[in-house]
């Protein structure tokens, strides 16, 4: 009784482990096809450098829909336009004279700090498009890039600080902070932009998945409702597939009642009649376990013949799908699967592993 139990649960695991993975492919495809992970760091880079476009606005949308309907679409580009060339071996300084800036009260010239960075990260940038396709920037990269700035200034860290004040970079405040808290010592100043570039890079993945859920929640209900995928009906399928699976194993043991409980079992199915051995069906109903039936009721049924010599056929099911889809008998098991799906793929593979004894490799 115990198997039956843990089939059931491998079953259900197995199911929930393709959904998500489907999920996670369909995203994962979407994001990479619009360039939002990219779109969304160089926002973040456009704030921390430049401030936003407009006062008192942000490169980063503040709302869900901006960030996958907006941003993809957006005419301003937040990213720099792709340089195939290697980084410039000279830096140029910054042309402002901040004491020009203050004593005259003018608006401070428009410096393009975003793009300054690039030029200092355009090795570890690939061809994609017009615009740069980095969507990760590790710690030390950064830390090197801004001393390569610094040291192009008169004055180093000092002469920065002033010219970034004096053009209103909010990179201003950040660096100030960390050269004070480093005690204006280089090595540790560095490490301080490290720890702060990093914890930055953190709170904008959380921020990042926080928009990204919204995502995977529609398209798991999409592809719960495409698929008509009712998680009760499917245990159920489950379970009839153990007794598929019990009564030919009586069978081959050599039990009395074993052909009756085959007979039994598959009588709905095969509508077998009472005087017909039931053998012939069998493998028909093996071919076909339920993992295999997962897909029947969608909207799109794909059919593979089994002579395996022509193509799949597809069937547009869409009268039944319609009908399951309004029918209130399946949505509790509907929302089953949309609430499982929630949990990623990452976690029913992990729950699969624990079930199957599986264990990661280890080289």
């Amino acid at each position: 009784m115990i198997s039956v139990y843990v089939d059931l649960a491998i079953g259900l695991v197995l199911a929930f482990l393709l959904l998500s993975l489907l999920v996670s492919g369909i995203n994962e495809a979407i994001v990479r096809l619009l360039g939002i992970r990219s779109k969304f760091l160089w926002a973040y880079l456009r704030d921390t450098l430049d401030g936003g476009p407009r006062e008192g606005r942000s490169w980063i949308p503040s709302k869900i829909i901006d960030v996958f309907a907006k941003l993809p679409f957006s005419r301003h580009d937040p990213r720099p336009r792709h340089d195939p060339e290697p980084a410039p071996p000279v830096v140029e300084p910054m042309p402002v004279d901040p004491s020009a800036v203050l004593a005259e009260k003018a608006p401070a010239p428009p410096i393009d700090m975003t793009r300054r960075l690039y030029e200092r990260l355009q090795e570890i940038d690939h061809p994609k498009g017009s615009k740069t396709s980095i969507a990760n920037i590790p710690p030390e990269r950064f830390s090197g890039a801004l001393l390569e700035l610094v040291a192009a200034e008169e004055g180093g860290i000092e002469g920065l600080l002033t010219k970034l004040e004096a053009i209103r970079s909010p990179l201003a405040g950040h660096l100030r902070g960390v050269w004070e808290g480093a005690q204006r010592d280089m090595g540790k100043f560095r490490k301080g932009v490290e720890d702060w570039f990093d914890g930055e890079m953190q709170r904008l993945s959380t921020l990042y998945r926080r928009y990204v859920k919204w995502v995977v929640f529609t398209l798991s209900v999409a592809l719960t409702l495409a698929f008509s995928m009712d998680a009760l009906e499917y245990g159920k399928t489950l379970l009839r597939d153990n007794a598929y699976r019990a009564a030919v194993a009586a069978i081959a043991s050599g039990g009395e009642d074993g052909t009756l409980a085959l007979k039994e079992s598959l009588k709905d199915r095969c509508a077998v009649a009472g005087s017909v051995e039931p053998y012939s069906c069998v493998t028909e109903v093996f071919s076909s376990p339920a993992l295999v039936k997962i897909f029947d009721h969608a909207v799109m049924s794909v059919t593979i013949p089994a002579d395996g010599e022509s193509g799949p056929s597809f069937n547009f099911n869409g009268g039944a799908w319609w009908s399951r889809l309004i029918s209130l008998g399946h949505w509790p098991g509907y929302l089953i699967t949309m609430a499982a799906l929630l949990f990623g793929a990452s976690f029913w593979w992990d729950i699969l592993r624990r079930l199957t004894g599986l264990r990661p490799h280890r080289s």
